[in-house]
């Protein structure tokens, strides 16, 4: 394993950092949903619990290279939609399941199950495009920054480059064989 460094010391501490301080955030803005009426203090307290889940993703997605951008369908499938799904049906009177997932009216708070939905929505979201990190090649000090890039050798492509060399042109002998003979491909006699 990789010693850390100075920086990743740093990166480690104001990640951290980062969390606590929006935990406390979170305190001062429930105090001040609380003041609300109950779907205004629900939407504030979502959109909360969204960036905190969001603050998760960015502080443990550490990495010594750049980030790789893919497009996760599955992640988009079984995470941030369903996370949708469960906040818009704590809303959403209308909706089947509202019972389940809303919480006290009166209070305007968030159930237990909004709560994490709206986490894992924050967390879902950037993950369905972000995937992690590439690994940094350490580089030696030997080494030119122009190196060549280490080219990967067999495959499909050694396949088919055998092959077309193999299918050149036939020769007499794979006439023969064939029972061909040069004197039916021969066209200039007439």
């Amino acid at each position: 394993m990789k010693k850390l460094g100075k920086k990743d010391h740093l990166n480690l501490f104001f990640s951290a950092f980062l969390v606590l301080a929006f935990i406390v955030c979170a305190y001062f803005f429930s105090g001040f949903s609380s003041s609300m009426d109950a779907l205004s203090g629900q939407l504030v307290m979502i959109a909360v619990y969204a960036v905190f889940g969001l603050l998760l993703f960015y502080a443990t997605r550490v990495g010594d290279g750049k980030a790789v951008f893919r497009f996760s369908p599955l992640t988009l499938l079984f995470l941030v939609l369903p996370a949708a799904a469960i906040i818009v049906a704590s809303l959403a009177p209308f909706m089947p399941f509202h019972d389940v997932f809303a919480a006290n009216k009166v209070s305007g708070q968030l159930s237990v199950i909004t709560t994490l939905a709206a986490v894992a929505l924050g967390y879902g979201i950037p993950y369905s495009f972000v995937s992690g990190f590439e690994l940094a090649v350490e580089e030696d000090e030997n080494t030119s920054e122009e190196a060549e890039p280490e080219v990967l050798e067999g495959g499909v492509e050694a396949d088919l480059q055998d092959d077309a060399e193999n299918e050149a042109a036939p020769t007499s002998d794979d006439l023969g064989e064939k029972g061909y003979s040069l004197d039916t491909f021969d066209t200039d006699s007439e």
